[in-house]
């Protein structure tokens, strides 16, 4: 007797928590600290597969290194460490309030992610190139040569902004920092990455590509391109998915972060594959030095997905209350990564409590003098502190060709005169 198929029906992934409820994070699968293995660097990708399910991690509760994954590292790099991860939170506090008072137009934090963008630089060597998302303004704020007024200038599309006004606010480009410029169209950054490192290896060089996505971008068509090019070819990159949990208003799992990982995904298209605990400043930094290991010695491309909570909103034009509860960034069991990485330190009697507020108070100085600094060479566009009108058709052509000279010329015609346009020839 035959029975009556079932209807079909589909399954739509549902958070673990909305607004007025809280967030059960049971889903996250948390390893305790040290107890995931630490391969071999040649160690074959299809041998990841526990890597990819389980979580990288190396500070305790205690705030102890422990485990086989505890990198070598002197307290000097810790305390850089912790100090720029500081300094990058105090950028992004000021540069909210500085967008809530209409200075800028628009404005993305890190904040709770600060540790991977800038655990991770200090793992790659100079010449190395990284295609980053918005949410990775540590790979800038850990150096020392980059000057932070003009960052707050880009930001504000004034006079002495270095993309004169053509990109959006927070989508630097510095190409002698090894930050390829940021694009606002999602996933690009990935397989450009994978082209990039494959014309370093085309080349004979020795430098390789980081790549960095957020979860919900994995669902774009060039994140799965861009595992096929890396795998086929063994490019030396390193692929970066940020899982933040949310991609703005929506959960981690519609991208595809429900019934397995992010990580396993890279295991699957033949790719060596870690699940790493991002909000741990040593655990970062080992993965990193593992997979650039691994990509200078030609042993092809590794996958990091690093765990870890989007303590604020999506960006200045979002309101996290509206889907989320008020209090998951507290409740994330992996905590803070300053409040983790101080612990460790404090620990090991190279950081105090005083020094740590000392080091606080020193950012924040740092960045109201930086943005009076940017300020000086004229407030937002809404003020009218626009570079030149010739800027818009500079930088495509080494030689300006007939047919944009012409356009320019008639520009000019309904541009302000200088007088009205206190920004003009800056």
């Amino acid at each position: 007797m035959k029975s009556t198929p079932l209807p079909l029906h589909l399954h739509v992934p549902e958070p673990t928590g909305r607004p007025g409820h809280g967030t059960d994070f049971s889903y996250l699968h948390v390893s305790p600290a040290g107890a995931v293995r630490k391969p071999p660097v040649n160690v074959a990708a299809a041998d990841t597969g526990d890597l990819a399910r389980t979580l990288v991690r190396v500070l305790d509760d205690e705030g102890h290194a422990v485990g086989p994954w505890a990198p070598e590292v002197d307290a000097a790099l810790l305390q850089r460490g912790l100090r720029a991860m500081l300094r990058t939170r105090a950028f992004d506090a000021k540069m909210l309030i500085a967008q809530r008072q209409k200075k800028i137009s628009f404005y993305m934090q890190c904040l709770g992610e600060e540790a991977i963008a800038i655990a991770h630089a200090l793992a790659l060597s100079p010449g190395d190139m990284c295609f980053p998302t918005y949410r990775q303004q540590g790979l800038l704020l850990v150096r020392d040569d980059i000057d932070m007024a003009e960052l707050i200038c880009q930001l504000m599309s004034n006079g002495r902004d270095p993309m004169k006004g053509r990109q959006l606010p927070v989508m630097y480009s510095y190409k002698r920092a090894g930050f390829f410029s940021i694009s606002g169209n999602l996933a690009t950054q990935f397989i450009q990455a994978v082209g990039w490192g494959m014309a370093s290896a085309i080349k004979g060089d020795t430098k390789i590509a980081s790549a960095w996505i957020g979860d919900g971008a994995t669902a774009e068509s060039d994140f799965h391109t861009a595992l096929t090019f890396a795998h086929v070819y063994r490019a030396p990159v390193i692929l970066n998915v940020v899982n933040n949990q949310w991609a703005i208003s929506t959960f981690q799992a519609i991208a595809g972060g429900e019934a397995t990982t992010f990580a396993a995904h890279g295991v699957g298209c033949g790719i060596a594959s870690l699940r790493v605990d991002g909000n741990d400043f040593l655990a970062v930094l080992a993965a990193s030095r593992w997979a650039a290991e691994r990509a200078r010695r030609n042993l092809g491309p590794t996958l990091i997905e690093w765990l870890t909570y989007r303590a604020g909103a999506h960006s200045t034009s979002d309101d996290p209350s509206r889907y989320r509860p008020a209090d998951d960034a507290k409740r994330f069991p992996l905590g803070d990564p300053i409040a983790r990485l101080k612990q460790h330190l404090i620990g090991l009697g190279v950081w105090s409590d005083a020094q740590h507020e000392e080091a606080r108070k020193e950012f924040e100085a740092e960045v109201a003098a930086a943005l009076k600094e940017a300020e000086r060479h004229g407030g937002a566009l809404i003020d009218g502190h626009t570079p030149p009108i010739e800027s818009m058709f500079e930088d495509v052509y080494k030689d300006m060709p007939p047919h944009l000279q012409d356009q320019l010329r008639q520009a000019r015609a309904f541009a302000p005169s200088p007088a009205n346009n206190p920004a003009a020839g800056h």
